[in-house]
């Protein structure tokens, strides 16, 4: 028997399952599945929105503007959602929208993976002065409420595309380096570990040969909730004016120029309101079925 036989044989991972299988759990979990496709629709609509959206969304029309919703009285079937206060159509500056926060929440949540996974990990397999030294920095970044030292974060660093997805990776890793650190633990008194000591394998090898696939998936699950928190927070940041800049379009930079019409005019800030908890809810949704589907205890045979 070779080492790599030796190591599968002893690695104790959970049971694979066939995408049909998958699938056919999956489809049990209703709202994961509403929640799936309307995620998947939202990244068609962010990805093709320049062939998709009716209008160009910075296009001002001064004598078209604060048109009602086409439903409305006053409405318009060429503009489906309405306009704003400089005559833009707001259904085509939601779609473009989407992309902002859909890019902004994906790759700050990849970010935070990153920073946090390999920090955890090195706590965690190592353990000694490089845990408590990891830990203290962990307990540090958790003693400043998350969403105020991203806006800290901005501030120092400028209200730019690039500075948003930096600060909301700083703020949010910790959590990924706790639980990197707890699994790592877990993980390495494991008897397919253990055996990899004996076949004198190097500790980076062990960690991302062999414990880093064990803790992904749990990662990767526990990132779904991260990328509707990521997508809120960039809107909150957006709406105080730190975030993404006018003209650009934003759902938290719609929000905010909707806010001084919201009394007569409703439809200027409801409608990227809506996108903000529809996206977020539909994430939540599809990332607890993913919990659930990868939970041992939950497992049917």
């Amino acid at each position: 028997m070779t080492e790599s036989e030796f190591i599968q044989n002893l690695h104790t991972t959970a049971p694979t399952w066939s995408g049909i299988r998958f699938l056919k759990r999956m489809w049990q979990f209703r709202m994961g599945v509403i929640g799936g496709l309307f995620l998947l629709s939202l990244i068609i609509i962010a990805v093709f929105t320049a062939w998709l959206a009716p209008h160009n969304p910075y296009t001002q029309d001064v004598t078209q503007s604060l048109a009602p919703p086409v439903w409305i009285e006053g409405g318009s079937s060429d503009h489906l959602l309405g306009t704003d206060h400089l005559g833009r159509d707001i259904l085509s500056r939601i779609m473009y929208g989407s992309r902002i926060s859909l890019v902004i929440g994906f790759s700050a949540v990849t970010l935070q993976l990153i920073l946090g996974v390999a920090l955890g990990m090195l706590a965690g397999y190592y353990q000694g002065w490089v845990d408590s030294l990891i830990s203290f920095l962990v307990d540090a970044m958790l003693s400043f409420p998350y969403i105020l030292l991203a806006i800290s974060l901005v501030a120092v660093l400028g209200a730019s595309f690039q500075n948003i997805i930096i600060a909301l990776a700083i703020s949010g890793w910790t959590k990924y380096a706790r639980i990197s650190r707890i699994e790592t633990i877990k993980l390495k008194e494991q008897e397919f570990i253990l055996a990899t000591h004996s076949l004198a394998y190097s500790s980076w090898r062990i960690i991302i040969n062999h414990i880093l696939p064990n803790i992904l998936p749990t990662l990767v699950v526990i990132s779904t909730v991260g990328v509707a928190r990521a997508i809120i927070s960039e809107s909150l940041l957006s709406f105080l004016g730190l975030g993404i800049q006018p003209p650009t379009p934003s759902w938290g930079v719609m929000l905010a120029e909707g806010r001084d019409f919201m009394f007569m005019q409703w439809w200027l800030a409801a409608f990227p309101g809506m996108a903000i908890f529809l996206a977020a809810l539909s994430i939540n949704f599809l990332g607890d079925t993913l919990r659930d589907l990868t939970d041992p205890y939950l497992r049917k045979n």
